[in-house]
């Protein structure tokens, strides 16, 4: 599709049709049970589970009982004609009743087991070609509502056969509000991973850009929208920006979103700023050819922050948000940045470009200086910026590099209940060291001892564009696909970590503590 709007995730339909509209032996239905904790006992469901399995006077018990071993977490059972609305029935394994937080794997288990379960479950559903599902809200509707909407997902707008569309809703009418926030939740991340997952050459800066003032001014009318050109970037002197964006016929586009959610349009804003190479070839200092055709998602920082201020301004969240995301390409050509070129920064810094494929942090220099231009009660960006990060990290956290005990504590403690978690790492002066000594320019784009310690390099470097207390920065590089760690999340690009940067947003906006 020449229109990439038009081919976005939509949002999911809150009912499934009956009567004349759709049949309603097109239905599916998936029940939670948890993990039985006496051998002889009897499956325990969930309150949607013993409510079915009344209807159908024990027959569900009956057959779970005799059709294999007790149910394991995330593992499923189906049955058919158990019930004339529901012919396909699909029991899921939510594990261990009421497991709480896990202190050592940082995260609540339930919340996890929840969309692992249902995820399963409604995938089910879709292999049998089943239109319409409903869902047991376990105890969680909003986990419930994210494991449905994020695990039937898939990114297939190029190809001519598709998986067939499944609408999940809830089934009965405990946690509607709850369950409606979950898809909000699950759209955020799925708007990421569509944005992610498309091909370079129909999401450039500008289609990037376009795509989310759609998708913004679709869901509420407190936000506006400026996509600044080369000649505004020109204008506030971003020479590291456009050293980078020189070397791709692409133009570079700066995008600007203002959320007003807050009561007081003088609120301290929360500023979130997003690394956005629509196409990284690493410029002269070029990549391998094997897996390149990943770096289209070397946008992740601004596809994650940008999807999560659209969340945020469907949630009508009460706080001041702005979004900063400065879209380019990373491209070889007779233009581009060589290895030892000095640029200037917004700041008046030089830096020395050792390397051309250290250019993420090139565009984050300057964006990080304007954000200092709107009296930020915290300014956080995100990344898809090392390679060390993955070798640090793999997919199991996003590394977050700050000297704010109180943002720290803010992204960690929204992590344990997206279950997208985060892991602190060092900012020390001995990182600092490493890039500041350097032949040529006031900063190095590397670290002098070269893959040490790449990522902290990395962050030490950002640190040199920032003078306010409280900054983040989240390095999501090792994030940024899934192949099969996170269970719900189908292989692909994964849009980690919007909904730990929404719940995030939701705690900021109920601390009312200055900056």
């Amino acid at each position: 599709p020449s229109n990439p709007v038009s081919c976005l995730p939509t949002m999911v339909n809150a009912r499934c049709f009956k009567g004349n509209e759709q049949n309603s032996n097109h239905q599916g239905l998936v029940l939670g049970v948890y993990a039985k904790e006496k051998e002889e006992a009897v499956p325990q469901f969930t309150n949607a589970g013993e409510t079915f399995d009344r209807l159908v006077s024990g027959k569900l018990t009956e057959l779970l009982s005799i059709s294999g071993p007790p149910l394991k977490k995330g593992k499923i059972r189906l049955f058919h004609g158990l019930h004339q609305d529901f012919p396909s029935v699909v029991v899921v394994g939510l594990g261990k009743k009421a497991a709480g937080v896990n202190d050592q794997e940082n995260w609540n288990e339930d919340k996890e087991n929840i969309r692992t379960a249902v995820a399963v479950g409604c995938r089910q559903v879709q292999d049998l070609e089943v239109p319409c599902v409903e869902v047991d809200p376990c105890g969680d509707a909003q986990s419930a509502a994210e494991g449905a909407v994020l695990g039937l997902y898939e990114y297939n707008e190029f190809k001519q056969k598709k998986k067939p569309v499944v609408t999940a809703q809830l089934h009965g009418s405990d946690g509607k509000e709850a369950w409606q926030k979950g898809v909000m939740f699950a759209e955020g991340q799925n708007l990421a991973r569509y944005l992610m997952e498309a091909p370079a050459n129909y999401i450039t800066p500008m289609k990037f850009a376009e795509v989310i003032e759609q998708k913004l001014r679709s869901v509420n009318s407190n936000v506006k929208v400026h996509i600044r050109s080369k000649a505004w970037i020109e204008e506030q002197q971003m020479g590291a920006f456009l050293s980078v964006a020189k070397g791709s016929d692409e133009p570079p586009v700066f995008l600007e979103i203002h959320y007003s959610g807050s009561a007081n349009a003088n609120d301290s804003p929360l500023v979130f700023v997003g690394k956005g190479v629509t196409f990284d070839s690493g410029g002269i200092s070029l990549k391998p050819s094997s897996g390149m055709d990943e770096m289209r998602a070397d946008m992740g920082g601004a596809a994650t922050v940008c999807s999560a201020i659209m969340t945020a301004a469907a949630l009508n969240l009460p706080l001041n948000i702005i979004g900063l995301a400065p879209l380019c390409e990373n491209m070889p050509s007779s233009r581009a940045n060589k290895p030892g070129d000095v640029v200037r920064a917004k700041n008046g810094k030089t830096i020395q470009v050792d390397n051309t494929d250290a250019e993420g942090r090139l565009l984050l220099a300057d964006a990080l200086c304007y954000a200092h231009n709107f009296n930020a009660r915290a300014i956080v960006n995100a990344a898809t910026l090392t390679g060390a990060m993955d070798v640090a990290l793999g997919s199991a956290a996003t590394g977050v590099f700050t000297s704010s005990s109180w943002l720290w504590t803010h992204l960690y403690e929204a992590s344990i209940l997206t279950g997208d978690r985060v892991w602190r790492m060092p900012l020390f002066e001995h990182y600092t060291k490493q890039v500041t000594d350097c032949p040529l320019a006031d900063v190095s784009n590397v670290g002098k001892y070269s893959r040490a310690g790449g990522a902290c390099t990395a962050a030490a470097f950002l640190k040199e564009f920032v003078t306010v207390a409280n900054w983040a920065h989240l390095d999501i590089a090792g994030v940024m696909s899934n192949k099969d760690e996170v269970p719900y999340l189908r292989k692909g690009m994964a849009g980690r970590p919007t909904r730990t940067l929404v719940e995030f947003a939701t705690r900021l906006s109920k601390d009312k503590q200055s900056v």
